[in-house]
């Protein structure tokens, strides 16, 4: 790995932990200016709950509680919750619903992406055909409907109606449980993989290069997979990223609908209860996902194009 890429990726380092520190602040700041507090039992009286603010450290100045979460933190400490489960550890509570999410997000892009990919590159080389029309038809669905609506159509079809996959997830069967979510994920996946697939392949096709490679009697499939289809996945790449964040943030309602206990569904849980460790680390934990996937997107994208980080060190 030579100097140029070395000083990109600490570039990129650099900027991402500075970002994850705003981001923490913002959330804590923002946490501490909503009304009431974890403690809204009407059955306790103001003295206990006071002790309880004592006993958990919230009755400390807004930035020494700040310090005191962000030390914590690193060392792998996010606190206990304080309603919905109280006194178990955010690590335990969070981290079964986390990887339940992760899970259906990866699923989806990895399907959505493939299906997107054959897409726009079917799309591409059959321009203005029937192919390209079906392509673009999808694209249009996929963008318009949203995730839960395609949740709601596959729950009443293939769970109540015609009972081929349960209506509701069941860990125990946690595979068959998941195909419709992640289904019904995939599809915005799927419309924007598609549209960009066949803008960026339709340039490729058309581009000196590419006419340069036929020139030279390179075969069909070779220029296709090697020339054209390479050269249009680079900006593919590049959206991939915020779209697998956004599937694992957006996935609250569709959670609900088909019973699945993710971290959407705990998010809204604990803003809806107070419960500011957990309400914290599950959207640090959004936050720390959609920094990591846009750094590797950055690194990966100047491995595949060297100018680009050429152009940022410049």
């Amino acid at each position: 790995m030579d100097k140029s890429m070395l000083k990109y990726i600490g570039k990129r380092l650099l900027i991402s932990t500075v970002t994850l520190f705003v981001i923490i602040l913002v959330l804590f700041l923002m946490l501490k200016l909503m009304p009431g507090t974890p403690f809204n039992d009407e059955k306790l009286s103001d003295s206990q709950k006071a002790l309880l603010m004592a006993k958990y450290g919230l009755d400390k100045p807004v930035l020494v509680q700040f310090f005191n979460y962000l030390k914590n933190m690193l060392t792998g400490d996010f606190g206990v919750s304080y309603v919905i489960n109280k006194n178990m550890e955010i690590s335990k509570l969070v981290g079964s619903a986390m990887v339940i999410s992760f899970k259906l997000g990866i699923a989806a892009t990895i399907l959505g992406a493939i299906v997107g990919i054959l897409l726009g590159v079917v799309a591409a080389l059959n321009k203005n055909s029937w192919l390209d029309s079906l392509a673009t038809g999808v694209s249009v669905l996929g963008v318009s409907i949203p995730s839960f609506v395609f949740a709601l159509i596959l729950v009443y079809f293939l769970g109540a109606k015609w009972h081929i996959l349960p209506t509701q997830y069941n860990s125990s069967n946690s595979f068959v449980s998941s195909i419709m979510p992640v289904i019904a994920l995939s599809m915005s996946v799927i419309a924007n993989v598609a549209r960009f697939t066949r803008t960026e392949m339709i340039q490729v096709l058309n581009s000196d290069y590419m006419t340069l490679a036929k020139s030279k009697g390179l075969d069909k499939r070779t220029l296709i997979m090697k020339h054209g289809l390479r050269n249009s996945l680079v900006p593919v790449i590049t959206i991939l990223g915020p779209i697998m964040v956004n599937i694992m943030t957006g996935t609250m309602v569709v959670e609900n609908i088909c019973g699945v206990p993710g971290l959407g569904k705990l998010l809204i849980q604990s803003i809806q209860q107070n419960d500011y460790n957990v309400t914290l680390a599950c959207s640090f934990l959004y936050a720390f996902m959609y920094v990591i996937i846009v750094l590797v997107i950055d690194v990966s994208y100047g491995i595949i194009d060297p100018r680009i980080r050429l152009g940022k060190d410049e």
